[in-house]
């Protein structure tokens, strides 16, 4: 078993930047919620429009479905978004490309919501490599992504993952304040059950399948303080800081993106 030290010491730095995405909009009932990303992937591209409900009603997000939604970017690139149902707006020509900025614009019930996002370069994801640990009788699995951080300062990195075919995404986000310009460190803690909010404990057999992004900073913003909020550490305001205008909820992601996957062996070294 390798890097132990390093693995128990991230237990307690990144254990409450890796949740399922549950935020409190108990005071923010009614309000717009805008879900955007734009990836280096082919499309279509989606964005969602609903209105926010209060935490005691059933999680059934009323869609908006007569809403005007436009892509462009600042090569002059532009389109129209349809309306597919369930307050899904698609695109059907519109390219995503890393180092371009993306303007979404949605018009309301009368107002205007617009954000802007820019898609970093794309760096290599180059794998995983699972490590494990033990407490007593019980084995907890952790996954190092493989890359290089750049030497310029200021790259940002969103990772998710889910577990199996379960749709229970989690999500962890990474900066290179510390790592700057070196192989990466820094292991994404995977599930176990006797921590809280988690529902399973991975075991040797499981196949984990990791998203990763590189994101721009106000989209890590919005992530970082997301994740302060559902591990209830009382950041205030009660909501991330959107990058919407017009006080939207939500958020407007252009992102590259590239998936990794694993299938976790038993450790017969501890």
């Amino acid at each position: 078993m390798k890097n132990t030290f390093l693995i128990i010491l991230s237990l307690f730095l990144v254990t409450s930047c890796q949740k399922e995405i549950d935020v409190d909009l108990a005071d923010q009932s009614g309000k717009i919620v805008i879900e955007g990303n734009i990836t280096d992937q082919s499309g279509p591209y989606t964005i969602r429009i609903t209105k926010s409900v209060a935490v005691s009603n059933p999680n059934l997000y009323p869609e908006v479905a007569d809403a005007q939604v436009t892509l462009s970017d600042n090569t002059g690139q532009t389109e129209t978004l349809q309306h597919i149902g369930d307050g899904k707006y698609q695109t059907s020509t519109f390219m995503g490309v890393p180092g371009r900025t993306y303007t979404l614009k949605v018009v309301s019930e009368g107002q205007q919501y617009i954000a802007q996002s820019t898609m970093p370069e794309a760096i290599d994801f180059e794998g995983l490599e699972q490590d494990s640990f033990k407490f007593g009788d019980r084995t907890s699995y952790t996954l190092l992504p493989i890359y290089t951080d750049p030497v310029a300062l200021g790259n940002r990195y969103l990772f998710s993952f889910t577990i199996n075919n379960m749709n229970k995404k989690y999500i962890d986000v990474f900066s290179d304040n510390i790592n700057n310009g070196l192989p990466n460190q820094r292991p994404i803690m995977l599930p176990n059950d006797d921590r809280k909010g988690a529902d399973h404990q991975v075991v040797a057999g499981d196949t984990i399948y990791v998203e990763m992004q590189c994101i721009d900073t106000k989209v890590f913003t919005y992530y970082s303080a997301l994740l302060d909020l559902s591990n209830g550490s009382g950041v205030t305001p009660s909501n991330p800081p959107s990058n919407i205008s017009n006080g939207a909820l939500g958020y407007f992601s252009a992102h590259t993106q590239r998936n990794k996957s694993i299938v976790i062996q038993e450790d017969n070294n501890q």
